[in-house]
């Protein structure tokens, strides 16, 4: 059962990346030519995919397993933290920045996910139930009853409390995005100062611009997967 996980994420990974391949070949040589970012954009982080293969990982460790991957995934749709990046042009080819993750944006994500994750234990444990020969009510409230009288809280306190970590921490996520300082740009790269008041960290990210969306991505090996932002309001100049 692992390795067929495993195979299916490789399989959805490659998949995504011949797709955004693709879509960088088309915006590289149709972008828009209008080099100044100033505005403020939004990026919704897609979390569906880690939380189901974190979701469907404990399922197989505690071998309650008779959902697919395409499955969890289908329980969780829409899962999505908000991160909001202004921009503000200065002078030719540099400007300042503000990012940040919206926590009240994960808190509604984080809440969602669990929430998904429970539709999914239910089910899977009705049909444990029915295999162990019961013959009672299985409509949601009757199997949430169960698990109430069972565990003594609901299903997504239970998941919360005794179940994985399906969102990474807030904290991880905010040593990522949050920040504010200067940027620069130059030959298509986009090179962003973080300026917390002791340090300065430096972030150097390939960036495409097509009318209202700006994509981020940093080198293929860098492990962080693109993100694209879309103009929600556009600065003054």
């Amino acid at each position: 059962m692992r390795k067929i996980l495993k195979n299916s994420i490789l399989i959805g990974l490659f998949l995504f990346l011949i797709t955004f391949t693709a879509l960088l070949s088309y915006l590289h040589f149709f972008a828009s030519d209008d080099k100044d970012l100033s505005g403020n954009w939004t990026a919704k982080l897609d979390m569906t995919k880690q939380s189901a293969v974190t979701a469907l990982s404990w399922l197989q460790d505690i071998d309650a397993v008779s959902i697919s991957l395409e499955d969890m995934e289908g329980y969780m749709q829409g899962l999505t933290i908000e991160v909001n990046l202004t921009l503000e042009q200065t002078g030719n080819s540099e400007g300042t920045f503000h990012s940040n993750i919206l926590p009240e944006s994960y808190d509604a994500c984080n809440q969602a996910a669990y929430e998904a994750f429970a539709a999914a234990f239910e089910e899977l444990l009705t049909e444990r139930l029915l295999m162990a020969g019961y013959t009672g009510n299985t409509d949601k409230e009757t199997i949430e009853a169960l698990v109430t009288e069972t565990f003594g809280m609901s299903t997504v306190s239970y998941l919360k409390s005794c179940g994985p970590n399906l969102l990474p921490p807030l904290e991880d996520l905010q040593a990522q995005y949050d920040g504010s300082g200067a940027y620069k740009t130059a030959e298509g790269i986009l090179t962003r100062q973080f300026d917390d008041g002791q340090t300065v960290t430096a972030k150097t990210e390939y960036y495409i611009r097509k009318d209202s969306n700006l994509i981020l991505y940093e080198e293929s090996d860098s492990g962080h997967s693109p993100v694209i932002y879309t103009l929600q309001q556009a600065q003054n100049r």
